[in-house]
C-alpha cells in the first residue's frame, strides 16, 4: 500500500521488470543482452549486405532494408529501460520520457505493419504481373511508398499520444512492463479517456487490422495465380519466394495478438506472463527477421557466406 501511495499524482512511473525474479536479474541480463546484440548486429548486417551488394538493389530488398531499419529503431527505443532495470540502473521513468517511448514503440509497430504490407504488394506484383513488375515498382515509386509509410505511421499517432500529457494519473503509477505502452498509461488515468479509447481503436483497425486483411487478400491472389501454373516444380519455386515474408508476417502478428489477448482477458494471470508477452512483442520480430531472411533468402545467404569466408581468409 505504501508503494502505491507514494506514486499517486507523481510525474514518475515505476517500471516492472520480472516480478518474483529480482534476485536473478544479473543472470537474466545475459540472455537479454544477447538478444539485443542479435537485434543490432543482425539488422545492421542485413542493411550492410543490401547496401554493398549491387545485385540486391531491387524493390524486394529495398523493402527488406526498410524492415531492418524499423527493427533496429525498435531495439533502440526499448534497450535503455529493459536492460536498465536488469542492471539496476533505473527503476522509474518520467511521464515525458514514457510518452516519448510509447510514441516510438507504437509508431514503429505501425511502420513495420506498413512495410510488411508493401512487401506483400511486391510479391503480388512479381508473381501475378511479372512482365509489368519493373515498370510499376520503379525506384521513384519505392521512395514514394516509403515516405507514405513514414507519414502514415508518424502523423496519425500524435493526437492520441499528446493527449497522454494532459491526463490526470491518480491511480498507482506502476507500469505492467519494462517499457511504456499507450494502453498501460490510460489504465492509470482518472480523466476522461473516451477519445484515447476510440481513436486508439480506430488506429489499430486502420493500420494493423487493415494491413493484415490486405496481406491476406494479396496471398489469396498469389495462390490463385500459382495454382494456375502447370509445372509443379515452378509452382514450388514461385511459392518459395514468399516463405520469408510469410514467416515475417507471422512473427509480427502472433505476438501482437497474444499481447492483446493477455491485456484483454488475462487480468487473472501472473504479472510475469504480461511482462513476458510484452517483451516477446517488442523483441521477437526484430530478432527473428534477420535470421529468417538470412536463412530463407538465397541472395542474402550467399552474400553473407562470401562475407564470412573473406573475413576468415584475412584472419
Amino acid at each position: 500500500m505504501s508503494i502505491s501511495n507514494s506514486h499517486f499524482n507523481s510525474s514518475r512511473f515505476v517500471l516492472t521488470g520480472f516480478p518474483g525474479l529480482e534476485v536473478h536479474y544479473p543472470w537474466l541480463c545475459i540472455p537479454f543482452s544477447s538478444i539485443y546484440a542479435l537485434v543490432f548486429l543482425g539488422n545492421c548486417m542485413v542493411l550492410h549486405v543490401i547496401r554493398t551488394e549491387s545485385s540486391l538493389h531491387q524493390p524486394m530488398f529495398y523493402f527488406l532494408a526498410m524492415l531492418a531499419l524499423t527493427d533496429l529503431c525498435m531495439g533502440f527505443s526499448t534497450v535503455y529501460t529493459v536492460l536498465g532495470i536488469l542492471l539496476g540502473l533505473i527503476q522509474e521513468i518520467s511521464l515525458d520520457s514514457c510518452i516519448a517511448q510509447s510514441y516510438f514503440i507504437h509508431g514503429l509497430s505501425f511502420t513495420e505493419s506498413s512495410v510488411l504490407l508493401a512487401m506483400a504488394f511486391d510479391r503480388y506484383l512479381a508473381i501475378c504481373y511479372p512482365l509489368r513488375y519493373s515498370s510499376i515498382l520503379t525506384n521513384d515509386k519505392i521512395v514514394k511508398i516509403g515516405v507514405a509509410m513514414l507519414c502514415r505511421s508518424s502523423l496519425l499517432i500524435p493526437p492520441v499520444i499528446i493527449r497522454l500529457k494532459f491526463l490526470n494519473y491518480c491511480r498507482p503509477h506502476i507500469l505492467s512492463h519494462s517499457f511504456c505502452l499507450h494502453q498501460d498509461l490510460i489504465r492509470m488515468a482518472c480523466s476522461d479517456i473516451c477519445f484515447n479509447n476510440v481513436y486508439g481503436l480506430a488506429l489499430v483497425i486502420s493500420n494493423l487490422l487493415l494491413d493484415a486483411v490486405l496481406i491476406l487478400i494479396s496471398y489469396i491472389r498469389i495462390l490463385h495465380t500459382v495454382l494456375a501454373i502447370a509445372s509443379r516444380e515452378e509452382r514450388f519455386k514461385t511459392l518459395q519466394t514468399c516463405v520469408s515474408h510469410i514467416c515475417a508476417v507471422l512473427v509480427f502478428y502472433i505476438p501482437i495478438i497474444g499481447l492483446t489477448m493477455v491485456h484483454r482477458f488475462g487480468k487473472h494471470l501472473s504479472p510475469l506472463v504480461h511482462v513476458l508477452m510484452g517483451n516477446t512483442y517488442i523483441l521477437f520480430p526484430p530478432m527473428m527477421n534477420p535470421i529468417i531472411y538470412s536463412i530463407k533468402t538465397q541472395q542474402i545467404r550467399r552474400r553473407l557466406q562470401r562475407l564470412f569466408c573473406l573475413k576468415r581468409a584475412y584472419v
